[in-house]
């Protein structure tokens, strides 16, 4: 039975690893281009533009920072599909022709939220690990950018009384010990 299992084990093995190189000779997913900039937000400021830069633009512009494994399969499948997903929901290089210019809220909320940038992606890119404070002006300026000037001003009041009431909590259970 020992032997069984051991060769068993050999075997598949040897398909698993046959199985991976095989698929390196399919071309499928490897069209890993950037498309020509056509038009590009009226950015708030510098910043905010280099903040989107350093976290949103591998996957929500034309200007995708391809890596090693990008050529790899099968994870150049799942890169190619992440890339392709998020410009299709916003592409700063083709700003305007996905209804981007009024989503200035939506894309704050991404980042206040913790959706955006994604986990999975900041595990492989940590360049794009931004701080609470970067995080928080980028999403102010994506509000700004996004034509929702009025929504950043209420955001800061919010998150102020927001402070406030995590202040007002925290002295509350102060006070239960």
């Amino acid at each position: 039975m020992n032997t069984l299992l051991k060769k068993i084990v050999k075997w598949g093995g040897g398909l698993l690893v046959v199985g991976l190189v095989g698929i390196q000779l399919v071309p499928y997913g490897r069209n890993h281009t950037n498309p020509p900039v056509q038009n590009e937000p009226n950015w708030d400021s510098p910043e905010t533009l280099a903040l989107a830069e350093r976290a949103c633009f591998d996957c929500h512009s034309n200007e995708t920072t391809w890596p090693w494994y990008s050529n790899v399969a099968p994870i150049f499948w799942l890169v190619q599909h992440d890339v392709e997903e998020g410009r299709e929901v916003l592409n700063f290089s083709e700003w305007g022709s996905n209804g981007e210019g009024e989503e200035g809220e939506e894309m704050a909320e991404a980042i206040w939220e913790g959706e955006m940038p994604m986990p999975v992606f900041l595990l492989a890119h940590p360049e794009a690990r931004l701080t609470d404070a970067e995080l928080d002006q980028l999403a102010q300026g994506l509000l700004v950018t996004g034509g929702s000037e009025g929504e950043a001003a209420e955001h800061e009041e919010r998150g102020n009384t927001h402070q406030e009431d995590n202040d007002d909590e925290d002295e509350e259970n102060d006070d239960d010990d």
